[in-house]
């Protein structure tokens, strides 16, 4: 069984249990607990992260305590002990777990999570999604080995006042001569017509290793019902993504395996063996917003459902143009001017609470809910790269979309949608562009019914909290 990672954050309010070294409880925090596979014939640690961590239940996790504060600091409760230790002195908190385990940050006490990003060192985000309720967040794609992941928490209390913490993790590196393998997102759910198939490899592959690259391709399978065109693109020595030619078709079974076990990859070594996936596509729903005309239309299936005024970035904060796809909702999330260049004391900062916000980058940009320019929705755009709409229209919005759903702006003015550094803007690259990230040739890459990806550029770290 393969280790698992688990993180609950406990806000403010909440009742922690007593720090082991007898001193005085703190009230709010953040524990990070990290754990092996239990040993055979007990609870799976599939079954801890779907239960949340149970004292005696989940035997064998090690635990550290993080204060989830106010200005969004991350704060060990538990200091160690010696010459130099300072009680309560802020820090990243850096502890090893295995690659691939389920992650989950959840809440131990009342209050609600509103806000979490899971970022590597080169800038990668971990998809994920968040509970309807706020209570969860899981990961829908899986870690890599010998990463350190930063995890940024946003949290309220139970009288909804904003707390945050940060913190980290290392993956274990991959086993000197280890063998090859795949993991692949997102997990087992339902998804929308864009959602894109990712495999992250536990070893880089180079790019000059063309033959191995080639090799890892013909041994990652993706199949469909019904059967599509589609292909491998390689986004760098680790990670490649899967996309058909055009969108997934509606209520499709979408299914990834590995064939790598015992696969020769010359210096490499050989390929082992990886867990399949299975997920389906629901109906197609396809969000349109012309900046221009100020309003959003959104179809399922391709009947029209909806036309929304709406407001989105203005001069000198145009939103970005092209496609986008869902990467996850938040029910409440705060946003402020200084997490994206704009400084406190300025005309244009804000710190705002804003409701039913649907992410779709990385870096801060939502569909949500903007009751203070109700006035220039369907006029003009005011906001700072958002897509603003009414509270009423928000609500129906995030209740009506799901993760891999697809999101397009055009006439913004706004830089193009990058296709892999900021979200999932794959779909923004043509068939031939998907093509030229293959290690196949363009016949091979798109023979099967379900095909492969490549990208050269590479990640930049990217801001991690919203435009307005």
């Amino acid at each position: 069984m393969t280790g698992a990672a688990l993180l609950v954050a406990a806000a403010p309010g909440s009742a922690p249990p007593q720090p082991a070294d007898g001193s005085a409880p703190v009230s709010a925090g953040v524990v990070l607990l990290v754990g092996r596979a239990l040993a055979e014939g007990g609870v799976s640690a599939a079954g801890c992260a779907a239960e949340g961590f149970r004292e005696g239940l989940c035997t064998g996790w090690r635990q550290q305590r993080v204060r989830a504060t106010a200005d969004g600091a991350g704060a060990v409760l538990r200091e160690p002990r010696g010459r130099g230790a300072v009680r309560g002195a802020a820090r990243t908190v850096v502890l090893p777990t295995d690659p691939g385990g389920p992650l989950e940050i959840g809440l131990a006490g009342p209050g609600l999570l509103t806000d979490v990003t899971v970022q590597d060192a080169h800038g990668r985000h971990v998809g994920g999604v968040l509970s309807p309720k706020g209570r969860h967040w899981n990961n829908t794609e899986p870690l890599r080995a010998g990463e350190l992941y930063t995890v940024h928490v946003g949290a309220q209390d139970a009288a909804g006042t904003p707390v945050g913490a940060t913190m980290a993790f290392r993956t274990a590196p991959a086993p000197k001569g280890g063998r090859v393998t795949a993991g692949f997102g997102p997990r087992p759910g339902t998804y929308g017509a864009g959602q894109i198939v990712t495999a992250s490899l536990s070893r880089p592959i180079p790019a000059a290793d063309r033959e191995a690259r080639a090799r890892v391709e013909r041994s990652l399978e993706v199949t469909s019902e019904p059967a599509v065109q589609g292909a491998w693109h390689w986004v760098d020595a680790s990670t490649l993504h899967y996309r058909p030619r055009t969108y997934w078709p509606a209520r499709a079974v979408v299914r990834v395996r590995s064939g790598l076990d015992g696969v020769d990859l010359g210096e490499h070594g050989h390929g082992g063996p990886s867990e399949p996936v299975e997920f389906t596509v629901g109906d197609r729903i396809e969000a349109l917003t012309d900046s221009a005309a100020h309003v959003m239309t959104v179809r399922r299936n391709g009947r029209v459902l909806r036309t929304i005024p709406v407001t989105t970035g203005k001069e000198g904060f145009r939103t970005r143009s092209g496609i986008k796809v869902v990467l996850g909702q938040e029910a409440r999330v705060r946003m402020r001017g200084d997490t994206v260049g704009i400084q406190r004391g300025t005309s244009e900062f804000y710190d705002l609470s804003v409701r039913y916000a649907t992410r779709v980058t990385w870096s801060g940009e939502y569909v949500h809910a903007a009751p203070w320019s109700v006035d220039a929705q369907g006029r003009e755009n005011v906001s700072h790269g958002c897509t603003g709409m009414s509270t009423a229209d928000a609500a129906w919005f995030f209740d009506t979309v799901r993760i891999g759903d697809i999101v397009e702006v055009v006439n913004s003015g706004g830089e193009p949608m990058e296709p892999f550094a900021n979200g999932f803007g794959d779909w923004n690259l043509d068939w031939k562009a998907w093509l030229a990230g293959s290690a196949l040739a363009p016949e091979a890459a798109e023979a099967a019914p379900a095909a492969a990806v490549s990208a050269a550029a590479p990640r930049t770290p990217a801001r991690l909290l919203p435009l307005v």
